[in-house]
């Protein structure tokens, strides 16, 4: 957690949810900008989901925190939460399906803070949260309130029915991924025609790799 981080709990939907709000970086760029160019303000609000719970995942796993370090260098409000049950979030695992009203709880909590409700907003998760993000990408775009984009890492194809999911979603994959198979993902974004970006060397939690999944995203973000 760095300076500009806030972490507190907020009213949930099987409690308490506590969460933490990575401020952008007052030195971000975007591709050919100058940092003197860059906005005073945020450029839009990011979400990111965690993975499973059941195997010990929390908001401060290396991938999610990767992920909202990276939206905040690039202008975003990041915000993160652990899923009921875990940390200080109050509840019990849910299957993911109470784990979706969470994030719809933190979005709705971050876009009513004063100046936040106009920006666009983006939705990234790593494995079982990659899961949650897609899915509550699919419930706001049945509510015509889509995201401007998605990031999916460690997309659990195979063992969650994961969503089709906009074509211009970024979905990030390690070669040697052991829990998820590569070819389980092809799977899944064959019948959509969906680019996967493939990280050489990389296995679930990317261990090594942080680095890469960072570059990648910033140099493929384009809205």
């Amino acid at each position: 957690m760095n300076a500009r981080a806030q972490r507190y709990t907020i009213d949930g939907p099987a409690g308490k949810l506590e969460i933490a709000l990575e401020m952008p970086d007052p030195s971000r760029r975007g591709a050919g900008e100058s940092a003197e160019a860059s906005p005073a303000g945020p450029v839009g609000l990011a979400f990111v989901a965690h993975p499973h719970p059941l195997f010990h995942g929390t908001m401060d796993n290396k991938v999610a925190q990767t992920l909202a370090r990276t939206f905040a260098q690039l202008g975003y409000v990041a915000a993160r939460l652990n899923f009921r049950g875990v940390g200080e979030s109050e509840g019990e695992h849910d299957r993911g399906h109470g784990e979706q009203d969470d994030l719809l709880a933190l979005i709705e909590h971050v876009r009513a803070m004063p100046g936040h409700r106009d920006l666009p907003f983006a939705l990234a998760g790593f494995s079982f949260g990659a899961f949650v993000a897609s899915s509550v990408g699919a419930t706001l775009r049945a509510r015509d309130d889509a995201a401007q984009r998605m990031v999916l890492v460690g997309t659990p194809a195979g063992r969650w029915q994961v969503p089709d999911v906009p074509a211009d979603t970024l979905v990030i994959h390690g070669e040697q991924d052991e829990t998820i198979p590569l070819t389980d993902v092809f799977d899944w974004a064959r019948p959509q025609e969906l680019p996967v970006v493939v990280i050489p060397g990389g296995e679930h939690f990317f261990h090594g790799k942080l680095h890469i999944l960072k570059q990648v995203i910033v140099e493929d973000w384009r809205v």
